[in-house]
Parts: C-alpha cells; sequence; structure tokens
C-alpha cells in the first residue's frame, strides 16, 4: 500500500483523496484550515447560512462520476436553475435566460430584437466543435504539447480554436448586438480574466453553462463538500484540520513527504491543493523547480471578488442569479487589470438569492449573495484591502450601485458580512485572494497554467490553479487526472488495489451526463 499526503482540503484535494483511497492508497489530507472546503465555503449568522463560494453546479456527470468512481452514489441531489440567470443592461433591458438552451434563440429575440438568436445559434455551434477538440481531449487529460499541436497542424481545428482571437473579438465578429458581446464577455471573468486578452477558446464555458445546464444543490453547494468528506472517511482517509503544511520534503530529487506542524511526515507521493504560486514560492526548495517557480511568478493572478453577505427582511421572488451590467464594461477591466489597480467604482453585481428554505431563518426572509470583480489584494504594488475604512467604503459604494440599477434593499437589511480579497486570501490561502490563481490571458494561457504533474519527480498539482483550471467541474477533472497519473497502489501479492475503478474513471471509457 502506498502512502500519498495531499496539502489541501478543498475540493480538488478531497476529490483526489477520494480517488487514491479508492485504487488502494493510504491517504492522509493536511489542512491549514480548521474546517475543510476551500473556496467552498459557508457562513452562518442569524438564522441564515451562505455559500461563500460557487452558487452554480454545471457538468453534474463529472460529480456523479466521482462518486460512482469511489463507491457509488452520495446522498446529494441536484435541481435545474431555471431561469439559468437573468440579466439587466444599463439601457434598461432585461434579458431571462431560459434553462434548456432550445428556448434561447427565442428568449434572445424577444429582449434584444430579431436576429439576436440567430447569432446565439452561430456562436453556440461554434462552440459545440470547440467542445469536441478541447473537452476529452484536453480538459480531461495531463496538459499535452503533442495534442495541442496536432491541433495547430490541423487547419479547420486551428481555425476552430483560433488563438490568435479573444473572446472580445470573437463577440465583435460573430454578435452585432453589443449588449450580447458582454453577455458573452462575462464568460471570461469564470477564470478570473480580462476578455479584451482572454483566448476565443474560452468562449466554450457559455455553450458548457448552456448545454449541461445550470443546476443547483438544495441546502446549499457546500453540502458537496460534506458530502465528499465524509465519502474520505470511509475509504480510510486521515484528514488533519488546522495543520499547516510548512514545507515539502525531498530526498534524492524526490518529493518524500511534508513537514507539517514541525514534523516530517513521510509519502511516496505528495499532491497539491494549495495554490501553485504557494507551493512553487514557498514550499519547495527554490533549486527544485525553478523554471516552473519563474513561469508561476511572471504571470499575471486573476481578479479577485468582493462580496456582501445580506440578511434581508421580506422575500421578493425572482431569477435566483441575476446580473447587472455597467455602462462600461471595458473601464471594470481597466480597473482591476491596469497599471493602477483599484475597486471598481461601476462594477457589475452578481446576485445569488436563492429560494432554498434550508438557508433562511423564517418565511418572511432572504439571504444574498452579492459579488463584483475586483482586484487582488495587493499591498504597496496595487489595492491594500485591509486599509482602514476601505471594507466600509466600499460596501456603501457596492449598495448604491444596486440601488442606482433598480434594486435597493438598504431597508429590508438585517445585516451585511462583506468578505474582500484580503479576507480571501487569509480563509483560502489563496495569494491576494485571486480566485482562480493565473489570468488565462494570451494565446499561450494554457501552457502557463501549471500542469499536474510537476517537474519534482512524485509531487503532483490539483485544483484551480492547476490545470485544467477552476470552477467545480474543472477542479474535478484535475483530481481525475492526478489519480490517473499516479495510478493504483500495489499491494503485497504485487497486484494493484482499485484498477477497476480507475478503468472506469478513463475518460475514453465514461461519458459526461447530466
Amino acid at each position: 500500500m502506498n502512502r500519498a499526503v495531499v496539502i489541501g482540503a478543498g475540493l480538488a484535494g478531497l476529490a483526489t483523496a477520494a480517488r487514491l483511497a479508492a485504487a488502494g492508497h493510504r491517504v492522509t489530507v493536511f489542512e491549514s484550515a480548521p474546517a475543510v472546503g476551500g473556496k467552498l465555503g459557508v457562513l452562518e449568522r442569524d438564522g441564515f447560512t451562505f455559500d461563500t463560494g460557487p452558487s452554480l453546479l454545471t457538468m453534474p456527470g463529472v460529480l456523479d462520476q466521482l462518486f460512482a468512481d469511489t463507491g457509488g452514489p452520495a446522498e446529494l441531489s441536484w435541481t435545474p436553475v431555471d431561469p439559468a440567470c437573468a440579466y439587466r443592461f444599463a439601457d434598461g433591458t432585461e434579458l431571462t435566460m431560459p434553462h434548456d438552451p432550445t428556448q434561447v434563440p427565442a428568449a434572445l429575440d424577444a429582449a434584444l430584437g430579431a436576429g439576436a438568436g440567430q447569432s446565439w445559434q452561430r456562436l453556440h455551434a461554434r462552440s459545440a466543435r470547440l467542445w469536441e477538440l478541447v473537452g476529452e481531449p484536453v480538459l480531461r487529460q495531463p496538459v499535452s504539447l503533442p495534442a495541442l499541436a496536432r491541433m495547430s497542424a490541423r487547419p479547420a481545428d486551428l481555425r476552430a480554436v483560433a488563438p490568435w482571437r479573444t473572446i472580445d473579438g470573437l463577440g465583435r465578429r460573430l454578435l452585432p448586438d453589443p449588449r450580447l458581446r458582454m453577455w458573452l464577455n462575462r464568460y471570461a471573468t469564470y477564470s478570473g480574466s480580462d476578455p479584451r486578452r482572454t483566448p476565443a477558446v474560452l468562449a466554450v464555458t457559455s455553450f458548457v453553462e448552456q448545454e449541461f445546464g445550470a443546476w443547483y444543490v438544495p441546502g446549499g453547494l457546500r453540502r458537496i463538500v460534506d458530502a465528499l468528506a465524509a465519502r474520505c472517511v470511509e475509504l480510510g482517509v486521515q484528514i488533519v484540520t488546522g495543520a499547516a503544511v510548512q514545507s515539502v520534503l525531498m530526498q534524492a530529487g524526490r518529493a518524500r513527504g511534508v513537514r507539517v506542524d514541525g514534523r516530517d511526515v513521510a509519502s511516496d507521493v505528495v499532491v497539491c491543493n494549495a495554490d501553485a504560486a504557494v507551493l512553487y514560492g514557498r514550499l519547495l526548495p527554490a533549486a527544485a523547480a525553478p523554471v516552473a517557480r519563474r513561469v508561476v511568478r511572471r504571470t499575471a493572478a486573476s481578479m479577485s471578488g468582493c462580496v456582501l453577505l445580506l440578511g434581508l427582511s421580506g422575500r421578493h421572488p425572482g431569477a435566483a442569479h441575476r446580473v447587472y451590467f455597467p455602462a462600461d464594461y471595458d473601464a471594470e477591466f481597466d480597473a482591476i487589470f491596469g497599471r493602477h489597480p483599484h475597486p471598481v467604482p461601476d462594477p457589475t453585481v452578481y446576485v445569488h438569492a436563492p429560494d432554498d428554505p434550508a438557508l433562511r431563518p423564517d418565511d418572511d426572509s432572504e439571504g444574498w449573495f452579492v459579488m463584483v470583480n475586483a482586484p487582488e489584494h495587493r499591498p504597496g504594488s496595487g489595492v491594500d484591502w485591509d486599509a482602514p475604512g476601505i471594507r466600509e467604503r466600499y460596501t456603501e459604494r457596492v449598495l448604491d450601485v444596486l440601488a442606482g440599477r433598480g434594486v435597493d434593499v438598504r431597508s429590508r437589511l438585517r445585516f451585511v458580512e462583506t468578505i474582500t480579497p484580503a479576507d480571501l486570501q487569509r480563509r483560502t490561502g489563496a495569494p491576494g485572494g485571486a480566485i482562480y490563481g493565473s489570468a488565462s490571458h494570451g494565446p499561450r494561457a494554457a501552457l502557463r497554467r501549471p500542469a499536474n504533474r510537476s517537474p519534482v519527480p512524485g509531487l503532483f498539482l490539483v485544483g484551480g490553479s492547476a490545470h485544467p483550471g477552476g470552477g467545480i467541474p474543472l477542479v474535478l477533472m484535475s483530481a481525475e487526472i492526478v489519480a490517473r497519473l499516479i495510478g493504483p497502489a500495489e499491494n503485497a501479492a504485487g497486484s494493484t488495489a482499485g484498477s477497476r475503478r480507475l478503468a472506469a474513471a478513463s475518460p475514453s471509457r465514461r461519458r459526461l451526463s447530466t
């Protein structure tokens, strides 16, 4: 039986631990925070419960597969989010996107005018082709130069991927309506990036959300973490919270364990679910992986977010997910990624207002998760989100913006809890509170994202800062990749434990489903 240590009990770390344990490894997970979950956090106050991380589940088949591969279904269910999202543009236009993609063209024509639905269909068909190229071959495999080179060698595939084009450029080419282009550009923020610098291939995110649907877990998405942690315990995984890993131990050029709280823990493999910048910048000796260290240090960080958790009196039924766009979307990205970053004066406002009795204290209340995109926490050379008064001033600013867009909730407020990028850094360990690790800027963005197999033998990376990226389905794919790279443990008889489960996990033999 092989010993494996996982650094970090975020979703990807727990998923990797479960897969390795199911394959016969003896697994220990060390988490510096007092509780598991990482960015899939939860906050409770005055009878309200808030998810503090993702609010939508896409591609639930990936989650289904994880539990099937590690012992069978979990006690989890998900329901369709319908409508998937309600958008309000600066000119007052309101667009409600249905859960069913077949209904999208009519909804677009009704909101934006004749022809909008047809332009979306052209984009959707193009994105379906992109998904064929990058879904299984790229996202569910270790990052591979040969695979990318094969696409580049086929003219039709190269035109579809169009590495020279950005999401913003793609929208300008295919979507005549500026409001629909704004809708498309929002998907760059799913990787914490500027759509004017994000490769057009990442527009496939919009296809995934519409084709596989948007889903919600009753009781909150935090229940995914709870179910996965329970599965880990069933499989014999030891989860140790409040245990900060100080370094990765090296022996003869290979990772051989970790130092945690002053003691050495030996292992045959180490899996890092901490941010890649933390691994290469602090946990490893500088000489262990110099090239990876330089690449991570030179790559721009993704955006962060400023979150307001609102406990509200009364209930105003509406779409669970709402987006309020500004008049000048470019100004938002200039504020975040420009030479002089600053809190966005007129930001896009995202509201998650789930109609879930389990999350509110009574029937005359509702809890809102409100988020705006924000520059990372970088005292001295950027925004210091711990500076006196900035939390209070920006909280009031976001409430003012909401009111200016027709949603004044001040008279209903029971309380406001604000989570700044500095808070996110402390809570999740992500440097600067950068939610997605590195920004996906430039045609080589996929190659700059840290690979799952590190240059150090025996050391692997999972989670949002590593390949294939952030978000629930992608970090679960990263766990699947790493478990496959490590392989099943050898037992005393020289055969392998869990090989059938790992074979079942192979993307060539299992298809995604909703």
